[in-house]
């Protein structure tokens, strides 16, 4: 089994940047080929131990598609390395360009709201206006800071994968099943965004001006105590469908899921449990016939 070197550019204001590579591995789950076919909704899948780059489990892996909200991770990925303070406090802007996408708010423009604060909106609930506020404070405004993201997804040799936009709005954020493999293992180097991205709900509290706004988590796994969610990122355009990349402990090992395009809201939370169950040789059970007619449509369009 090859394992995945994540590396990462720490860059300073100055344009300098700082190598770090990382290797690792988890391996138990390399040798595991279960018995059991795998059904599954989402259209576009890789499976492995997190850190390798061979899927136990793979399905159009290669094809280039939208990422949608996925898109977050790359984004939470380009702020820890920049070295901002994560205490300082960002006045929320409104975002530029929607791309034609409904980007509803609870943000107020004009809060002025923590880095981190903004960081974990953008990651457990997915919020577009916390997620562009971070980009259009970087460094150079937002357009630096999706070269940035690009700059990062070439380093960590995400050759499949371009962006557009910081939020995921846009339907040219693309990558592959494959790519965020590497993506995961490269996010998962952060404890914070692991904590970030997984804390099933909270409560904000902003004081200029003086409101609260209670959030939850997109994924609802994170939520339920018979799952180890190590770290979740949920994704939806038109274009995209429905989409999970979740790094969950089972059977004492981290697995990488990463599950692309598929119909209806809880339709990647019943795919990974079809995962669970077939990592631990037993039925995993059916794919709702709904669902199978949405993957062939969508396949059936792609050719």
């Amino acid at each position: 089994m090859r394992c995945i070197y994540v590396i990462t550019a720490r860059r300073v204001l100055i344009g300098l940047s700082l190598l770090a590579v990382f290797g690792f591995c988890s391996a138990s789950f390399a040798d595991i080929r279960p018995t059991q076919e795998l059904p599954l909704a989402s259209i576009y899948v890789a499976i492995a131990p997190l850190g390798s780059d061979e899927p136990i489990y793979s399905q159009y892996a290669e094809q280039v598609v939208p990422i949608a909200s996925l898109t977050k991770l790359m984004t939470a990925l380009v702020i820890l390395e920049s070295g901002l303070p994560l205490d300082e406090s960002l006045e929320v802007s409104r975002i530029s360009n929607t791309f034609g996408k409904n980007a509803p708010s609870r943000l107020r423009p004009g809060t002025w709201v923590s880095r981190q604060d903004l960081l974990q909106m953008s990651l457990m609930s997915s919020e577009n206006l916390a997620t562009y506020t971070l980009a259009a404070n970087y460094p150079g405004g937002s357009a630096a800071f999706v070269s940035a993201m690009n700059a990062t997804a070439a380093l960590l040799g995400m050759s499949n994968t371009r962006f557009a936009d910081p939020t995921g709005l846009s339907p040219d954020n693309l990558s592959t099943a494959q790519d965020l493999l590497i993506l995961s293992a490269a996010v998962y180097q952060y404890p914070l965004i692991r904590q970030l991205s997984t804390q099933g709900k909270v409560d904000m509290h902003f004081r200029s001006p003086s409101y609260s706004l209670a959030y939850t988590n997109t994924n609802p796994l994170t939520r339920n105590d018979n799952w180890k969610v190590m770290l979740s990122k949920t994704g939806y355009l038109s274009e995209s469908g429905r989409c999970l990349i979740m790094v969950a402990e089972i059977d004492g090992e981290l697995m990488t899921m990463v599950l692309l395009d598929s119909q209806g809201l809880r339709t990647p939370i019943g795919d990974v449990g079809r995962i669970n169950r077939w990592l631990r040789n037993q039925p995993p059970g059916e794919v709702p016939a709904n669902a199978i007619a949405y993957a062939q449509s969508r396949l059936a369009a792609m050719q």
